[in-house]
This record gives structure tokens, sequence and C-alpha cells, in this order.
């Protein structure tokens, strides 16, 4: 398959989850602001807020599509389904996630909106800058999935 394709298809798959995370990151961060929160206590909470959303969307995309592809090929979704679409999952997102959310995002979470006038569009930038971390590690352990743990 060719870059183009490629590209195609990490698109199809992680911009829509990436809106809902936007989404769910500037609401946790308002609030975490809006309540008097320190910048340590915003960048924590719209670290964890976009992981909801982002993770939230992705978990019950792929467990809808699972479903389907087993009633079309005549099969029952069961327990083993499910722990193998958690497994794909997890050997996906794992790396990026740990190194993500417990490293690098809060920290840019932290300094970047500092840094950029206007509150929201500190939380944007810090986003964007955090997804590109996130996303190396990431893309690797979906492609790693597709080849050696294709269900």
């Amino acid at each position: 398959m060719g870059m183009k394709k490629k590209f195609a298809e990490w698109v199809k798959r992680y911009v829509p989850a990436e809106a809902v995370s936007m989404a769910t990151t500037l609401l946790s961060a308002w609030l975490a602001h809006r309540s008097g929160g320190s910048a340590l206590l915003v960048a924590l909470v719209s670290t964890w807020g976009g992981n909801v959303g982002y993770y939230g969307y992705i978990l019950i995309a792929d467990i809808l599509r699972s479903v389907k592809a087993h009633r079309q090929s005549g099969k029952r979704y069961t327990g083993v389904s499910a722990a193998i679409d958690f497994r794909s999952l997890v050997v996906e997102f794992g790396m990026g996630e740990i190194v993500d959310t417990l490293f690098i995002r809060p920290a840019i979470m932290y300094y970047v909106p500092q840094l950029v006038p206007g509150f929201a569009a500190g939380i944007l930038v810090a986003k964007l800058i955090a997804d590109v971390f996130f996303y190396i590690p990431t893309i690797i352990g979906y492609e790693m999935n597709k080849k050696w743990l294709k269900k």
C-alpha cells in the first residue's frame, strides 16, 4: 500500500476521534480553569478529558465495526472477540499513550498555554504539539497490528 493510501487510512481512523478529543479537551480545560484550578490542574484535567473523548470514540467505533464484521461473516461477537479488539487497541495505542499521558502531554499542556496568548488558543496549540509526539508510536502500533495481529 502506498503512502498516500496509508495516510488516507490514518486520517479516516484518527481525525473523527481527534475532533471529539478536541471538544473534550477544550471543555475539560475550560471547566478546570473556571473552577479556579491552577495551570497544573488545567493541564492534567485537559489531558484526561481529551483521552476520554478520544478513546471513547475509538472504542465505540472499533466495537461497532467488529460486531458488524462478525455479523456479516455469520459469527457471534463474544468475549473472546472483545478481548481481541482490546488487545488490538493496546498494541496500537499502548506505547504512545504511556509516553504521551504520563510525560509529554501534561508538560506541553502546562507550558504552552502560558506562552500563547488566549486561553483556548494556548490549549489548542498545546494539544496539536502533543499530538505529533503521540502519533509517531501510535501509527507504528497500528501498522504492526495490521501486519502481525490481523484478526
